[in-house]
């Protein structure tokens, strides 16, 4: 069996109401369309992707996101072009968000590889990248004997 690709990934927040404005203006920024949004949850698709915000549990609420702990890394939207890259970068400048990476390119993770790394408000790594061609997604493609993460 192939698989389609990634439907939705839901990412839990520790305070929504801090949180939506940013992923609101990301997501618009990207073209994707609010399909539900509650007091709880926010829920918008475009490009084959849904991406799901939601709020933490009462007792979960003051825990921190560390990246090396057991679940998300981070996750990356993947872009049509490093012109889109750039513009996301000066676009997510104006929201204030911290910037781990400004645009670099980085051959060791595929030829071309090209990304921006920034936080969300509670310190969530997300990612947007532009590999041209296929990248990582040809099968022929020869990755790294090692990478540094």
């Amino acid at each position: 069996m192939d698989i389609n690709g990634i439907a939705h990934i839901q990412l839990t927040v520790t305070n929504l109401k801090k949180s939506l404005p940013f992923y609101k203006q990301l997501l618009e920024f990207f073209n994707m369309t609010r399909i539900f949004e509650s007091d709880q949850y926010y829920y918008a698709v475009g490009g084959r992707t849904g991406v799901a915000i939601s709020q933490a549990s009462p007792d979960q609420a003051d825990e921190k996101f560390v990246q090396t702990r057991v679940g998300l890394h981070h996750f990356c939207f993947r872009l049509r072009s490093r012109e889109d890259v750039d513009l996301l970068h000066e676009f997510v400048k104006k929201t204030g968000a911290k910037i781990i990476r400004p645009p670099m390119q980085e051959d060791n993770w595929a030829p071309g590889y090209y990304s921006l790394l920034f936080e969300d408000p509670d310190g969530i790594r997300l990612e947007a990248n532009f590999i041209p061609g296929k990248g990582n997604l040809d099968p022929k493609t020869q990755l790294p004997k090692k990478w540094d993460w």
